[in-house]
Formats: C-alpha cells, structure tokens, sequence
C-alpha cells in the first residue's frame, strides 16, 4: 500500500469500520459487569481508542496533525467518553452538531476580522485569489452552521439506524455535493502557478 492509500484508510478506515460494525451488533444488547448496553454503545466503546490510535498513526505517517483531526480527536473521546460513561448514546450523536458549530464559529470569527481561516488550512490544496477565499469561507460557514442544524433536527427525530446511515452516507455526500456546487467559484477565483 502507497503512503497516500494508507493516509486514506487511516482517515476513513475508522468510521467504516464503526459503520459495519454497528450493522453487526445494532439489535443486541451486552451484560457488562452487571450493566446492560446496546450495540451502539458497545461500538462507540470501542471507535474511541480506534480513531485515537488512528490519529496517532497518521500523526506517526506524516509528521503532522491538522487542526480538525486534532478538534475530532478531542470531541470523540469527551462525548464518546460521556456515552459509554452514562450508557446514553445522546452524547454521540451530539458530537457532529459540536463539531460543525465549533467550524462554523472558527470560520465566522476570521470572517468578521476580514480574514479566511480556510485559507490557512486549504490554501495549497486550492489555488484562489483573496475574493474567492473569502467567498468559499462564508459559504464554508453556512454550509457547517447548516450541518449542525441538520444533525440535531436528523438524532432528535429519526431512529439511531437512520442517524447512522445519516452520518456515514448523508453527510459525506452533502460534503461532496457542497464542493461541486463550488466549481463556478474554483474556476472563476482560481490562480495557477506559472512556474
């Protein structure tokens, strides 16, 4: 395996792995050490120490953490913590909303100081003149505030199987429809290097 295919399945191995998973186990309920929890408790029991050896082993591959990987990293051992603590999946499926809200607010805060945070972080990977950050930032902002909303409207009101497929599949996608509904921007305040 490359160095690249390995990064991917380092950073996308975990939440596969919690999906499948959670398919295997969603309709069982485990007696541990006297205390009843459902599938979906035991799997995020077991995701936590998962996505931090994950996290390790990219930092190990790399060298290097981003902000994101590190806010995740965070997020999911408290609220992971927290449901296996309590035997309460509510925390779990709050952490999505936390994280989008923690993004989105980042992004607003540099917005209202006339700067683009995504810059800082996406400025190699996408080549655009000050405008189109600035454009693509508030976009980023509303799109994660959007998120947010729509996870907390998606756990409050759906089954945990719909959450998770929601997680897994829905936001994945809305990621990726969100960067191609950009593409008029990416070519519009798109730069080159002519080097």
């Amino acid at each position: 395996m490359t160095r690249n295919g390995l990064k991917t399945a380092l950073e996308i191995g975990p939440v596969a792995l919690f999906f499948g998973a959670y398919l295997m186990v969603r309709d069982r309920t485990f007696d541990v050490l006297g205390t009843e929890y459902t599938g979906f408790i035991v799997i995020t029991a077991a995701f936590v120490p998962l996505i931090a050896l994950s996290t390790f082993l990219l930092w190990r591959l790399t060298g290097e953490l981003s902000k994101m990987q590190i806010v995740t990293l965070v997020l999911v051992v408290v609220f992971g913590g927290l449901t296996v603590w309590f035997n309460d999946d509510r925390f779990f499926k709050m952490k999505p909303t936390l994280i989008y809200l923690i993004f989105g607010g980042v992004l607003g805060a540099g917005l209202l100081q006339g700067k683009s945070y995504l810059r800082m972080v996406m400025g190699e990977a996408i080549p655009l003149d000050e405008e189109g950050w600035m454009k693509l930032t508030r976009r980023f902002c509303a799109f994660f505030f959007g998120l947010a909303v729509l996870n907390e409207i998606v756990w409050r009101t759906m089954s945990t199987d719909a959450w998770v497929n929601f997680k897994t599949f829905g936001l994945t996608a809305a990621i990726f429809v969100f960067f191609v509904t950009q593409s008029k921007l990416f070519r519009e305040h798109g730069t080159q290097s002519n080097d």
